[in-house]
């Protein structure tokens, strides 16, 4: 595992990258909740599987978060940063897929189209504030972009429906934070890129 740290227009991310032993069959860039980070349960269980099946990880802390804030920068500036980040990669001639839990998950995928990418793993994707179903964010699922939607049917942020290249699964008995079986949603993540040609 390797830590890094890239400067973008609003301050300094913090990454960490884990290479798998092997041929590397493709990058999973991933971001963290609005208030947490990247050791979440359920990016961690998606590392560990990923890396497993020949998957580079890119684990990925905003700057708001490397500077010790937990509210989150605006959605403008978490972009921003995010496609500052995914850039540096330089990731040339392997499918790249985004992704993210919760406010991760809506950043990756407002962000695939403008960073190329082959598909968008999101975690959790927070559909409405909690009791406010009106305020929905589906307008900001990828359009044309093969992706994963892994959400609890007890999460108070609401669950998105499948439409068009957006498969969502819900997970029975999880709530917003998806540690209710963290392991099956793993594996439900990598099996999805592996039928894809993403993972082996």
């Amino acid at each position: 595992m390797e830590e890094l740290e890239i400067e973008t227009p609003r301050g300094l991310a913090r990454v960490r990258v884990s290479l798998p032993s092997g041929a590397v069959t493709s990058v999973l860039v991933l971001g963290h909740g609005a208030g947490g980070g990247v050791d979440a349960p359920d990016l961690a269980a998606v590392h560990d599987v990923a890396v497993a099946g020949g998957v580079q990880v890119v684990l990925v802390t905003q700057p708001y978060r490397v500077a010790g804030r937990r509210a989150p920068a605006p959605a403008g500036h978490l972009d921003e940063a995010w496609v500052t980040v995914v850039r540096a990669l330089g990731v040339r001639n392997k499918p790249l897929i985004v992704g993210g839990r919760s406010s991760g998950a809506r950043v990756a995928c407002r962000t695939a189209a403008e960073l190329g990418a082959s598909g968008v793993l999101a975690l959790a994707f927070p559909l409405h504030p909690p009791g406010k179903p009106d305020r929905s964010r589906a307008g900001e699922l990828p359009v044309g972009v093969p992706a994963l939607v892994l959400n609890g049917d007890r999460d108070a942020f609401g669950v998105p429906e499948s439409s068009g290249t957006v498969e969502v699964v819900v997970r029975p008995g999880a709530t917003h934070d998806l540690r209710k079986d963290v392991k099956g949603t793993a594996a439900l993540a990598v099996e999805w890129m592996r039928t894809h040609g993403w993972a082996r």
